[in-house]
């Protein structure tokens, strides 16, 4: 006959009330004088009685178990492996009969089953499946939160002796009642929750006065190291395998292709040249030693220290790129590589050109795109080194092997000197590239302090002035230089049929006007751009070929040529500098009286791209402002034309002499003209526009000697530097043209052993200079006579 659960006992026993306290048959107290007493747990909140430690020990009992069978039930437990049980029903699902009566069957304490979880689970309460173990000795609310228990055997003493009731003790479960956990997880978090149950039995069977309450603190303590050791390596790879089950299909194909991508990324950054002359297939088909050096850092680390050196080392990775990329335009504009220390006011400049080629908007499009494509890169090589880690993290076993193998391939084709198209498969760019990075610094710093006192030598500093270029005197001197204008012009297939043309018709109406011309080479210290340089070299017979070397020497005292000239008192000096926008101290250390910028000669025309006016105009405003008047000297001139300044488009053309007014002629030429946008990626078409700038300066230049020339002029032309790469191509020579034009025959006998070309173009095998020795030659060429400064040792060094 199925046993009925109440919360009294028959007649005759001792039972227990309503609220937990023992009572004598006629509800009088009994008093137990070894048994201390507690006080009544609170109810819950729903209003239901708090759950005794008896009621809970007769929640849920195995109804088919016979009477006295409790003592068999604890032997079974400690003779055999205890199971993963749950804490005992909450007290909250128990519903008390009235006192005297007893409760239905299935009734009073029995336990509430719980609803499926959305895997499909049941008997597994939530609190295990989040990995908290619930403790079986938990009442009122706490008791609400614990598990669900598993089935027990409640064995009760005879009939007639005192009422011992059995604790809630949570017995084996057997195969088929325990659901079966699909993953190490589950099982870790069970056996913590079995064994917070088996302290808590621990101290019922104990006999510990205060039952399992008193339990509580302990076996709370010891939960939280069960919980650590439950959730180990293992558990966490049974985790990783059980989320890679239950991907989905894209999600599976997602991730590996993610991470193939970032391992691409990675290796095309490891390999990214920085000249644009090495894009080569056979580039990227390399193997680097910086990704298998970085590859077993990454594998050996722990994970938190891994993540940090992986997201580092993509940070740096992501710094050298930009810095590659940077040095592709500076190659393409400069022909050298970007400068850490000196070169970064240069991008205020590349804006300042781009407003003036493009506008003012594309040129802020223009920064912001390089900002967002900056943090760009950064960001998604962190990324991409930290999820190659993350991967060889969860791979050690197989990207070990992986890597042992491609080191080996690594030495053996380096030893084997293995190479595709002429490049070596074993790679070893990026810590080239960061080896010459640390190199220019060191260089660059040690430079500065030398140059410092290589510009305050001077062979001609102490010099008298009646010792300086007594063969000029009396001689309307002009230095000019026409912008970009090099070899290229003159020996470029596209550009030269032009500008040899051209060349050939001034040297002949120059000859018909009585003058004549030699020519050669120079090398310029400056490529593409950057003509401040080219011109100081030239003037100082320094060389002068980055930013901090060009402070250095505007800031002393070196001589340059217009500067010999006014020292001589025998001259005025001047300067044409339609190109000059803002202020320019550098005229105290040219020796110029007057300067004349863009803005004081009177131009009222449109701009063409960066050129602020026509070379004609300049030169008109030239003769108007200085030339043309008369002087109680003759007149030293540096003369800078800037209509031949990159992008080459618009074009002024020559107009009329008499025409040209304030420039406002040159509104509709301007207008009519090319677009800078139109060409400024055509390589071809930005040839041929270049070619037509050329022949223009060097039209605008002849026919004003042909017009206002004296017998006492002395012209000497050149280009500043050879037009950047996507004109004169990656590998073209940094030399451009340099020619003297006077009447006077006795000028061109001074050079007559230089061996120099007649005529304005120099012959391809003429005699080709550095820059920087120009000065000397001219001055000692016309008489003057050296009287160092500055340390002759040092001029000897």
């Amino acid at each position: 006959m199925p046993q009925h659960t109440s919360t009294h006992q028959s007649s005759g026993t001792t039972g227990a009330t309503e609220h937990g306290i023992p009572s004598q048959q006629g509800g009088e107290p009994a008093p137990h004088q070894d048994e201390p007493r507690t006080a009544p747990a609170p109810a819950d909140r729903a209003g239901n009685a708090p759950a005794t430690d008896e009621a809970r020990a007769a929640a849920p009992r195995d109804e088919d178990a016979p009477a006295g069978t409790a003592d068999h039930t604890v032997a079974a437990r400690t003779a055999e492996p205890r199971a993963a049980t749950a804490p005992a029903a909450p007290a909250d699902r128990t519903t008390d009969a009235p006192p005297g009566t007893d409760a239905p069957a299935g009734t009073g304490a029995s336990r509430s089953e719980a609803p499926p979880d959305e895997q499909g689970n049941t008997g597994t309460p939530a609190a295990e499946r989040t990995g908290t173990a619930a403790s079986s000795e938990g009442t009122g609310p706490e008791a609400a939160e614990t598990a669900e228990p598993s089935e027990t055997v409640e064995s009760s003493g005879s009939s007639g002796t005192a009422g011992t009731t059995a604790s809630s003790e949570p017995a084996e479960t057997t195969e088929a009642a325990a659901p079966k956990a699909d993953d190490g997880s589950k099982a870790a978090e069970s056996e913590a929750a079995a064994a917070a149950g088996r302290d808590a039995d621990a101290s019922a069977d104990t006999g510990s006065p205060a039952g399992p309450a008193a339990a509580q603190p302990e076996a709370a303590a010891r939960r939280p190291f069960r919980l650590l050791r439950a959730l180990g390596p293992r558990t966490a790879r049974q985790d990783d395998r059980r989320r890679r089950k239950a991907r989905s299909g894209p999600a599976r194909v997602l991730s590996p292709t993610v991470t193939v991508l970032a391992f691409l990324l990675v290796v095309a950054a490891l390999l990214l040249p920085n000249k644009p002359d090495r894009f080569e297939v056979a580039t990227f088909t390399r193997l680097p030693v910086e990704l298998l050096l970085w590859g077993a850092l990454l594998i050996v680390l722990p994970r938190r220290p891994r993540t940090v050196v992986a997201a580092l080392g993509g940070l740096v990775l992501g710094v050298l790129t930009v810095l590659a990329l940077t040095d592709i335009q500076f190659h393409e504009y400069l022909g050298r590589d970007f400068n850490m220390i000196l070169d970064w006011q240069l991008l205020d400049d590349a804006q300042s050109y781009l407003a003036d080629t493009l506008g003012g908007t594309v040129a802020l499009l223009a920064a912001v795109g390089v900002v967002l494509l900056v943090l760009a890169l950064l960001g998604l090589m962190t990324l991409a080194v930290v999820r190659i880690g993350s991967f060889v993290g969860r791979h050690r076993t197989r990207s070990m092997r992986g890597l042992m193998l491609l080191s080996v391939l690594w030495m053996l084709c380096a030893a084997l000197d293995l190479r595709i198209s002429g490049i070596p498969v074993a790679s070893r760019h990026t810590v080239a590239m960061f080896e010459a990075r640390q190199e220019g610094i060191r260089t660059t710093i040690e430079d500065e302090r030398e140059f410092a006192r290589t510009a305050k030598a001077d062979p001609f500093g102490n010099t008298p002035a009646g010792q300086l270029v007594p063969d000029l005197r009396g001689k309307d001197m002009i230095f000019t230089f026409i912008e970009s204008y090099g070899r290229s012009a003159i020996e470029d297939p596209v550009m030269a049929p032009g500008v040899n043309r051209t060349l050939e018709a001034s040297t002949r109406a120059l000859a018909a006007k009585g003058f004549h011309a030699k020519s050669g080479w120079l090398t310029s210290s400056t490529y593409g751009g950057g003509s401040w340089l080219g011109h100081s070299t030239f003037m100082s017979g320094l060389w002068i070929d980055n930013q901090n070397r060009y402070r250095t020497v505007t800031s002393g005292d070196h001589l340059t040529l217009t500067k010999v000239f006014r020292k001589t008192g025998a001259w005025d000096t001047v300067g044409i500098m339609p190109g000059v926008q803002k202020a320019w101290p550098e005229a105290r250390w040219y020796g110029l009286d007057r300067v004349y910028n863009a803005f004081r000669m009177g131009y009222r025309g449109p701009k063409f791209s960066w050129s602020t006016m026509p070379d004609q105009y300049a030169l008109e405003a030239f003769e108007r402002l200085e030339h043309g008047r008369k002087h109680d000297k003759p007149l030293t001139s540096f003369v800078i034309l800037t209509s031949s300044h990159q992008p080459w488009a618009p074009i002024p053309r020559m107009v009329g002499w008499d025409e040209l007014g304030d420039g406002s002629v040159f509104k509709d030429i301007e207008a009519a003209g090319v677009r800078a946008a139109d060409i400024i990626t055509d390589p071809l078409r930005s040839r041929e526009e270049y070619g037509k700038s050329v022949q223009y300066s060097l039209t605008a230049l002849t026919e004003w000697m042909e017009r206002y020339a004296k017998d006492n002029t002395v012209l000497v032309v050149l280009g500043d530097h050879q037009p950047k790469a996507r004109v004169s191509g990656n590998n073209a020579s940094r030399d451009v043209p340099v020619s003297i034009v006077a009447k006077d025959p006795k000028v061109l006998e001074k050079i007559a052993d230089w061996g120099w070309t007649d005529g304005l173009r120099p012959a391809h095998d003429a005699p080709v200079w550095r820059m920087d020795a120009f000065r000397n030659r001219f001055l000692t060429a016309y008489g003057s006579v050296p009287h160092p400064s500055g340390g002759q040792e040092l001029l000897q060094k």
